[in-house]
């Protein structure tokens, strides 16, 4: 039986502090700037900025458990948590931008006055600060998968911070104090398909299905056309975390095969070149093995106990 299970490598967490301190920090100005300003989409924008926040949050959480050792009840380790946490900030976000889209739809009905020079100032620091940790992430994201969501959530909230501005400007220029409302709702809705993407893309992972971007019908056909292999049974494919993907696979070998650990290693190899799947587990099976026949003798065998 072979097992690969290699570490990837881990961004560096110094970068990842500064721009969850800059986006943390306004966060709280935007927040409470919004409020007192009255503007909807202020505090749409500050909820948007709560989504870089808790990505960039848990990517440092990630990263620092990940260096966790496994232990006797954890034997993967602690890379799950990135994907609970994800879980559970997509459904906090749902719930954000829900809110935001009913005050949207009240403030329709009896709109309220803005204080659009400070919501375009703030706006304006905000697109600022998007831009430094996009400068600050964006090296990293290559590198990560985790930070690669961290780097796209403030890329998105630049385009809310720039929304913002459009309004205040609008607001300014008409006195139309309803505009407030409309780039709140754009806001939310600009939110609620990447909340469902990233939920979407946890709940996959917790149910252990086949990563994106893998043909787990392409692979077993490479994997059958590693000499001495004739056929594969139980082959598995999903993954720990975003980025960090596991096989597990029986192998039937043809008769006479003499160097069974060769080719164990060649189809890791394959794994590892072509698809970079380095946690692998694989097994040999007699050539007469049967799924569905031992499947039946372990159930027989566990009555007659």
């Amino acid at each position: 039986m072979a097992h690969d299970h290699s570490h990837g490598g881990e961004a560096p967490e110094g970068k990842l502090w500064l721009a969850l301190a800059l986006t943390g920090s306004f966060l709280v100005v935007e927040a409470v700037t919004g409020f007192l300003s009255h503007s909807l989409a202020l505090l749409s924008d500050a909820a948007h900025m709560l989504t870089d926040v808790a990505a960039l949050g848990i990517s440092i959480a990630a990263i620092r458990l990940a260096k966790r050792a496994p232990d006797s009840r954890r034997t993967f380790g602690y890379h799950r948590f990135e994907i609970l946490a994800a879980a559970f900030n997509a459904v906090v976000l749902f719930l954000v931008a829900f809110y935001i889209l009913f005050e949207a739809i009240q403030r329709f009905r009896s709109p309220a006055e803005v204080a659009d020079g400070t919501m375009m100032v703030v706006a304006t620091l905000g697109l600022i600060v998007n831009l430094i940790a996009m400068r600050i992430l964006k090296a990293l994201s290559a590198e990560s998968l985790n930070v690669k969501g961290a780097y796209l959530e403030v890329w998105a909230d630049m385009v809310g911070s720039i929304g913002v501005i459009i309004g205040a400007i609008v607001i300014r220029l008409t006195g139309w104090q309803w505009v407030d409302s409309v780039v709140a709702v754009g806001i939310g809705f600009w939110v609620i398909p990447r909340t469902w993407s990233l939920l979407s893309d946890s709940l996959h992972i917790l149910l252990q299905g086949v990563p994106d971007g893998f043909d787990i019908a392409k692979i077993e056909a490479d994997m059958r056309a590693v000499k001495g292999v004739v056929d594969i049974h139980e082959l598995h494919l999903w993954a720990l975390t975003s980025g960090r993907n596991v096989l597990t696979a029986h192998l039937v070998l043809a008769d006479g095969v003499a160097d069974e650990q060769a080719i164990l290693k060649d189809t890791s190899e394959l794994l590892s070149v072509r698809y970079q799947i380095t946690g692998t587990t694989l097994q040999i099976e007699p050539k007469d093995f049967h799924p569905a026949k031992a499947h039946h003798e372990h159930e027989h065998e566990g009555q007659d106990h």
